[in-house]
Formats: structure tokens, C-alpha cells, sequence
């Protein structure tokens, strides 16, 4: 599903970190996270060039997250498959800080640049464009144990599933299986409950809502 190079991050020092994105199922308002410099300042910068204004949520699983981003979804025709439209680059993933300590879990609410996998993208690269808002599900304490167990293979033993963040996944919910390998750099503050019905909206088999919702326009606040 998406890119190739960063072109680099436009400064953005001094610029407000809370984005409101309106939609057609409400408003969402998000703050980013100033410890991800490329990913929030590469956000600011496509938000005040309108790139995200009408474009669709294109890629949406119930239980799991809403996703949008893709410039082929501006004027896509009902039932076209799409995921696969990008901006040109991709960016320098920024999930953990310089002494390895994982910098952002995935809990419900939070934003997240989706990437290409694995086998294409070894360096785990984020999209220039698309993004995603996690929902995902709440977990009991031997399913944590389990995830706890692929985490440390998948991420070369840098995510630790502390008894802090499994009571964070039992009471809060998320998608902890994605931990350390997607760049998380923002949450929701407003509007948990739109992304709640955007999650659950009635798609196709290859997750586009039959039903389009769009982003009406996003706004640096």
C-alpha cells in the first residue's frame, strides 16, 4: 500500500499541535505528539495544504482501526479497491527515543502513520500521507502474556509488555500487536465517540464503507 523518500520535514516550531478534522460522521479533534518531529511536522504541513481536505476513510475494520490518507480517494467512484495512492515519500519511523525506550503504545485513540510491510520495507518506513486512528479491543491477561510473547520476536526484544501497559490494554483496549513497528504521533482529545461510529460502518470485502465518509476539511487550530 504505499511510498518511497522523505523529502524532509518543514519546520513547524512555534505552530499549534491540535488539528480538527471534520467529517462527515463529526468532528475529531486530535493533538499531535512533539516527541515525533518528522511525523508531526510532515502532518502540520499537509494539513495546511489542504491534502487532506475530502478525502475519504478508504480502509476501515470494525474492532480494529479507521484508516484514510490515500489522494486516489478524492474522487474515487463507489466500489473502487484503494490504499495503494501515496505523495511520493515516506518517512523515518520515530517509535522509539534515542535510549531505546518505546516512545507511544497503541491505545485506543491515538494516531498512527501506516507504512508498506515488512518483506517491502525492512527499514519499517512511514507513508508520507496515509494514517490511521487506532480502536482495537480490550484484552484479558493471558492474551497480553501471548502478544507480550510476538512483540519480543517482532521487535528484537525492545517492547516489554509491563504489567503497567497490559492494565492499560485491559481497561483502555487498543491493538498491541502493532507496538514498536508503526509510528504513533498523536491522539484524539475530541471525538472518541465519531471515531467509534466510523468504526463501525457497514464496508465491503476489501474494507471501504459502501457508504463513503469523508474528511471535510482538516485545520491547524
Amino acid at each position: 500500500m504505499f511510498l518511497f523518500t522523505f523529502l524532509g520535514a518543514v519546520p513547524m516550531t512555534g505552530q499549534s499541535k491540535q488539528v480538527l478534522l471534520e467529517t462527515t460522521a463529526g468532528n475529531i479533534l486530535v493533538t499531535l505528539y512533539d516527541d515525533t518531529p518528522l511525523h508531526r511536522d510532515n502532518f502540520l504541513r499537509l494539513v495546511n495544504e489542504h491534502f487532506y481536505d475530502s478525502l475519504l476513510f478508504h480502509r476501515v475494520i470494525k474492532n480494529f482501526m479507521i484508516q484514510t490518507g490515500d489522494p486516489v480517494s478524492r474522487h474515487a467512484e463507489p466500489g473502487i479497491t484503494l490504499g495503494r495512492g501515496d505523495n511520493g515519500y515516506t518517512i523515518a519511523p520515530e517509535c522509539y527515543a534515542a535510549d531505546g525506550r518505546l516512545l507511544h503504545h497503541h491505545r485506543r485513540g491515538v494516531l498512527a502513520m501506516a507504512r508498506k510491510g515488512d518483506n517491502v520495507n525492512p527499514e519499517r518506513r512511514s507513508s508520507g500521507c496515509q494514517f490511521y486512528i487506532v480502536w482495537g479491543t480490550t484484552f484479558s491477561t493471558n492474551e497480553l502474556k501471548s502478544v507480550g510473547e510476538r512483540l519480543d520476536a517482532m521487535t528484537n526484544h525492545r517492547v516489554v509488555m509491563t504489567p503497567e501497559i497490559m492494565d492499560l490494554y485491559r481497561k483502555t483496549g487498543g491493538t498491541p500487536h502493532l507496538d514498536g513497528q508503526y509510528t504513533v504521533f498523536g491522539e484524539v482529545t475530541e471525538g472518541l465517540e465519531v471515531v467509534d461510529r466510523i468504526q463501525q460502518a457497514f464496508t465491503d470485502d476489501y474494507n471501504r464503507p459502501v457508504d463513503d465518509i469523508r474528511i471535510l476539511s482538516a485545520k491547524v487550530l
